[in-house]
């Protein structure tokens, strides 16, 4: 046997020992056998570099360095999923469903909602590519070389996998792993970990790969996504996963109606504490992905798919006091300062009490022993008062009338629940929160500069509003706390890179009340520039589509004022891009203009993305569901009863592919 094929026998070898060890968990060689074997490949291939394979098992040991995480957009967005903490949710969600499909038999999959840190893994030709974190949804970090180390993961494919797609799971720490780690702390004297999630996360973001490959991570996955891939159902995408090589949990379960999906839901609520890692509840999906197709999403949440939550976990401890934040909008949000108490794997020191009526109808006074609870929450929240302990001498809670802040007199618009700060250019915090939201990954995502720089950046009086941060220099910059010459120079290089953002996020940035990534989206497509969006009336706005009169009075507001006004000039001066970018596309036309279509079904000459872009190519918009101002449904096999009954109550012609290749001539 040649070298080569000798080096291509023992990596064979060796990725099916990993395979049967940390995927299958029936291992058919001792440790020092596979230590002994794994040796002799790394000998060989350090004799031999010319035959270096970026997807040997040699790499799982780590030893690349990551000084920065190259920030990659997702090919497809990562959807965060609706969530649900009773039965009566997701029986609203099966009505849901079924409206939009019509009376279909429905089979559902039901999985266990894992807790960790979300991945999206690309594979081309059965090798393992690329690995991105979830980030935004729509971007996230390149992290491959530490997803790499994590032995479950496949690096090279089995089977009749498809040539290129995405795989998507979870990052975990399994419970045994997490308490050997945090015991080998305490025994040197260290702070432990606080949960398995947050360990799990944070792991991904190590910067040498060598220290990830030491912890005991796991990765479950459960959903593939790609053109290449050929299954009718996600069940199906489950087993054949497991048969490429892939760590799918066994638990996941094919079911015929919601009643058997509440089985699943009772059972897992009382064994979930037997797993080997901690999971916080089901997750139930639309088996059918020609109909999860059909369903599609909303600007957030697949429609096909809901979470359902158990029950939170629940503690009670002493409310210290009551504090004040002001939000970059003016809103204030009191906080409750707690006795410091354990909940769901972290330290609880503080809570939301939400706004002013949660406070009087809770009847919560500084000195009660308080329920605080996390139940999906980032920040945990009280959910009520042991009233059998509270002292006589408490006093009723009044709420502030002044800003925390800046003194000024609170204000409370009819029919709005927070109290608001209406000092909008004065207020210290609301000043800092515009300009930190203005930087933020999902708006101008401005390298170098984070929201604690921004504090500082204020606070030594460099910048007001977000237009002063053009005038930054470096020299400015430097003498700022924890900065020095390189860090200042990608501070104001990542300023100066922000020109380049479209219109659409830079609308987004602005910070106008009401308008966040969707809406900015739909305004930019609309009206173009910033301009035409300036000068729009009220009624112009409310006209847009899926544009409410709160947004639109917001938008007018906006405009109106005349310190705006000048930020924008000021913006506009600078070279930031207040105008959409019009992408040159050839083969585009006017033909389908002032025409809106609706996509249903399974199509042979086109993707349903193709078909969706080739209406908005040549004039035409897309609506999401059937309605009077729907001029044509285009048909493919398998359309959804309901909307085909729509359609033909409506008079609404329904077309075939065909027809409509021969609209476009």
């Amino acid at each position: 046997m040649d070298i080569q094929s000798t080096i291509q026998s023992l990596r064979d070898e060796l990725n099916q020992h990993n395979y049967n060890y940390y995927v299958l968990d029936n291992p058919t060689i001792s440790d020092y056998d596979f230590d002994t074997k794994l040796k002799e490949l790394q000998e060989l291939e350090s004799k031999h570099p010319e035959l270096f394979d970026e997807n040997s098992p040699t790499q799982r040991v780590g030893g690349m360095i990551t000084k920065n995480f190259e920030t990659i957009a997702h090919k497809n967005r990562m959807y965060s999923l609706d969530n649900s903490y009773s039965k009566e949710d997701v029986l609203d969600w099966e009505k849901r469903i079924q409206k939009i499909l019509g009376d279909v038999p429905l089979e559902y999959t039901c999985e266990l909602k894992y807790d960790g840190a979300s991945i999206s893994i690309t594979y081309e030709h059965g090798k393992l590519k690329r690995a991105v974190t979830r980030g935004d949804g729509f971007q996230g970090d390149d992290v491959t070389n530490n997803i790499k180390t994590i032995r479950s993961v496949p690096l090279q494919l089995k089977g009749d996998y498809p040539d290129s797609f995405e795989i998507r799971g979870e990052i975990i720490l399994p419970l045994e792993g997490f308490a050997k780690m945090n015991q080998e702390l305490i025994e040197i004297g260290e702070t432990p970990y606080s949960n398995p999630r947050n360990t799990a996360s944070g792991s991904l973001k190590l910067q040498d790969s060598t220290e990830v490959s030491k912890r005991p991570l796991d990765c479950l996955l459960y959903t593939f996504i790609g053109n290449d891939v050929k299954f009718s159902t996600h069940f199906e995408s489950l087993e054949k996963a497991r048969s490429f090589g892939f760590k799918v949990p066994k638990e996941a379960r094919l079911v015929k109606s919601i009643d058997e999906v509440f089985d699943f839901i009772d059972y897992w609520n009382i064994h979930r504490h037997e797993l080997p890692y901690e999971t916080d509840g089901v997750v139930v999906k639309v088996n059918n992905l020609h109909y999860q197709d059909e369903l599609g999403y909303t600007s957030k949440s697949p429609r096909w798919a809901i979470a359902y939550k158990f029950k939170a976990e629940q503690v009670s401890t002493h409310l210290n006091s009551i504090s004040y934040q002001v939000g970059r909008t003016g809103a204030i949000t009191p906080v409750a300062n707690l006795e410091p108490v354990q909940l769901a794997g972290t330290i609880v020191k503080r809570a939301s009490l939400h706004n002013a009526d949660q406070i009087e109808k809770l009847d919560i006074r500084v000195g009660d022993e308080v329920f605080v609870e996390k139940g999906g929450e980032i920040i945990p929240k009280i959910i009520g008062v042991d009233f059998t302990k509270r002292s006589l001498d408490l006093q009723p809670t009044v709420y502030i009338t002044n800003c925390p802040e800046c003194e000024t007199e609170l204000i409370r618009k009819e029919g709005e629940a927070q109290h608001y700060c209406p000092n909008f250019y004065g207020c210290p915090p609301q000043i800092i929160g515009r300009i930190q939201h203005y930087i933020s990954r999902k708006a101008m995502d401005i390298e170098g500069l984070g929201g604690e720089t921004v504090a500082l950046l204020f606070n030594n009086n460099l910048v007001h509003n977000y237009a002063d941060l053009y005038d930054l220099t470096v020299e400015q910059v430097i003498p700022l706390e924890r900065m020095a010459q390189k860090s200042a120079e990608n501070l104001v290089n990542g300023i100066e890179k922000s020109k380049e953002v479209p219109f659409e996020r830079v609308l987004f940035a602005l910070g106008i009340r009401y308008v966040g990534e969707t809406v900015a989206k739909k305004l930019a497509k609309h009206y173009q520039n910033i301009d035409n969006l300036s000068n729009a009336s009220l009624m112009d706005l409310i006209l847009v589509d899926e544009i409410g009169e709160r947004i639109a009075q917001s938008v007018i507001e906006f405009f109106e004022n005349p310190e705006n006004r000048i930020i924008i000039q000021r913006l506009r001066d600078y070279g930031v891009q207040l105008e959409a970018k019009t992408v040159f596309n050839p083969d585009a036309t006017d033909k389908l203009a002032g025409k809106t279509f609706v996509v249903s079904g399974v199509f042979e000459k086109f993707s349903r993305d193709d078909l969706k872009k080739s209406i908005e190519d040549n004039g035409g918009k897309v609506g999401s569901s059937i309605s009077a101002k729907t001029d044509y449904v285009v048909a493919g096999d398998n359309m959804g009863p309901a909307k085909l009954e729509k359609a033909n109550k409506l008079n609404i012609p329904i077309i075939s592919e065909d027809d409509f290749i021969l609209m476009l001539g």
